[in-house]
């Protein structure tokens, strides 16, 4: 799905030189990172209620050790309430863990929000999030 034509986009913080449409839309190569550190959320509003039948996550992390945790919620009424789909923890050892690829097979309909929630790092406040892309279909 083309996010940028089919919602809106609301997150809690961005570094302005790594965007959130660099994670969202369709053949960028690049990546959003937040711009302040600890726990971030990215909802995605759409415009009209969608049947999801996939989620594609990927982070990368090439330069510290750290275990991040994320967990992917959808709401069917705008927001108000929500139900979790998974919540995942994996470790990053730069050089040889420093990527993370998931890929969920859902069955999800009426979909009118989807928020993602990441901690970047258990042990480190300071850790700042980031996730090189974010699909849907």
């Amino acid at each position: 799905m083309n996010l940028s034509e089919l919602a809106e986009v609301e997150f809690t913080s961005e570094n302005p030189a790594q965007p959130i449409e660099e994670a969202l839309e369709l053949n960028k190569n690049s990546y959003w990172q937040a711009g302040t550190p600890g726990q971030q959320k990215i909802i995605i509003h759409f415009d009209q209620p969608q049947q999801l039948t996939q989620l594609q996550l990927l982070f990368e992390e090439n330069e510290q050790s750290r275990t991040q945790e994320f967990s992917i919620h959808w709401s069917s009424d705008q927001g108000r309430n929500y139900q979790e789909v998974v919540r995942q923890q994996f470790n990053f050892s730069p050089p040889d863990t420093s990527r993370q690829l998931e890929n969920y097979n859902l069955n999800l309909t009426n979909v009118t929000s989807i928020k993602l929630i990441i901690i970047p790092d258990l042990n480190n406040d300071a850790a700042k999030a980031s996730m090189s892309y974010l699909r849907v279909r």
